[in-house]
């Protein structure tokens, strides 16, 4: 966040805007917000704070930032979770579930729980609501997951946990689940002013294709995840062959790991047998840090996937439309609150869906650049970091006043 300020923002979301923020801030100052989650690097949720909290504090809000502490059994466990709440089959025994909470309580007693206002985000750190009796505070869980169709048997486990925070947060309606807490929709966002998302020269994104053996004059078809096996990689391949017996094109699969996912490795290693040496496949694992070369490839790219099983929101949907491109992403998760199929960007239901939407977006330039536009204005309105900073704000509001008529 160097060198930002939440002035800058005024040139795309307007004055009016940031002048809301400044206004609803000093509703809240001076309680303090504390995030808690898994990582600071890695994935949406990391990012996503990494440009939030620091812009609460230039609005006056005391905003900070803590992650748990956990081995690599522990992340495993979590790991598990994870998938099991997407909705994939998991074996998770009673023992791995108990050294779960032992991991939390160890947390719980180390960890200085200082604000007013506490965001516990996703799974890995719910058990710290146990601390709620004995220091009071607003509680909230943030899941950034799709929740729609969860494992039974872990769902009814952390639900346990849900039960005792003052509200639930989701990025989607569809994730809503029968709780006795208020539930809120508040979608994520993307920070148009940070290195993956600002504008770059095209001189840059030149020396960044060279550097990785790309060819410009090729048709590019880019998906940036990590290497997870619910971003389906190796179906983005199968996809790209089928495109590539009747256009000439490239695919690139750039992505990273995350400390708390000891999956990527195996995923990875499958996705290099799948490509199996093919020169026009590129396989990045790009290190954390790296968003202006994420930023490159993705501006370079004639077409964005996003050909994920599940998906919690899918970030890199809302990043591939703000910078113009048409995107090809499964009508799974948050991706349709994002996507407006043939409006914004197309949803794809299959493999040779996923191909037949890339062959012709590849053969129709006009069509393609028209969704690109219309993507771009649908993030400016609806998915910038401005808004969900808004949203936040109101949310602490109502929670410190449920059930009140709030004049500000």
């Amino acid at each position: 966040m160097k060198n930002i300020k939440i002035e800058d923002y005024i040139p795309i979301v307007g004055r009016s805007t940031i002048e809301d923020l400044y206004y609803l801030a000093q509703a809240i100052s001076p309680r303090v917000i504390q995030n808690i989650n898994s990582t600071f690097t890695g994935g949406g949720v990391a990012e996503i704070l990494n440009r939030g909290v620091p812009l609460m504090n230039q609005l006056g809000v005391d905003s900070r930032w803590d992650t748990i502490k956990g081995d690599e059994s522990f992340f495993r466990v979590t790991k598990k979770f994870h998938n099991a709440l997407h909705g994939k089959q998991q074996d998770i025994s009673q023992e791995e579930l108990d050294y779960f909470i032992e991991v939390n309580r160890r947390n719980l007693r180390e960890m200085e729980l200082t604000g007013d206002f506490i965001l516990v985000h996703d799974p890995q750190p719910i058990v710290l609501i146990e601390k709620k009796k004995e220091i009071g505070k607003k509680w909230l869980w943030r899941c950034h997951i799709d929740v729609s169709r969860p494992d039974k048997k872990i769902w009814e486990f952390l639900r346990g946990f849900v039960y005792d925070y003052d509200g639930a947060v989701f990025s989607a309606p569809n994730f809503s689940q029968d709780l006795p807490i208020r539930q809120f929709l508040i979608s994520p966002s993307i920070d148009p002013l940070s290195e993956k998302n600002r504008d770059i020269e095209q001189g840059f994104i030149d020396e960044v294709l060279t550097k990785y053996g790309i060819r410009s004059e090729k048709p590019i078809i880019t998906q940036v995840s990590r290497f997870d096996y619910l971003k389906d990689p190796v179906g983005v391949i199968d996809a790209f062959n089928l495109v590539k017996r009747s256009v000439d094109c490239q695919l690139i699969l750039a992505g990273g790991t995350a400390t708390d996912d000891p999956e990527s490795d195996e995923v990875l290693t499958k996705v290099r047998e799948k490509a199996d040496g093919n020169p026009d496949i590129h396989i990045l694992l790009v290190p954390t840090g790296s968003d202006l070369e994420i930023n490159a490839l993705q501006r370079a790219s004639s077409i964005i996937v996003q050909k994920s099983i599940r998906e919690g929101f899918g970030l890199t949907v809302t990043e591939g439309l703000w910078k113009g491109k048409p995107v090809v992403a499964s009508a799974v998760g948050g991706i349709p609150l994002q996507i407006k199929n043939r409006l914004t960007g197309l949803l794809s239901y299959s493999i040779e869906g996923t191909a037949l939407d890339i062959r012709n977006l590849l053969t129709n330039a006009t069509f393609a650049k028209w969704l690109g536009g219309n993507g771009r204005e649908h993030v400016r309105h609806n998915f910038l970091i401005t808004r969900q900073i808004k949203e936040w704000l109101l949310l602490f509001i109502s929670t410190e006043h449920p059930g009140d008529t709030i004049y500000l």
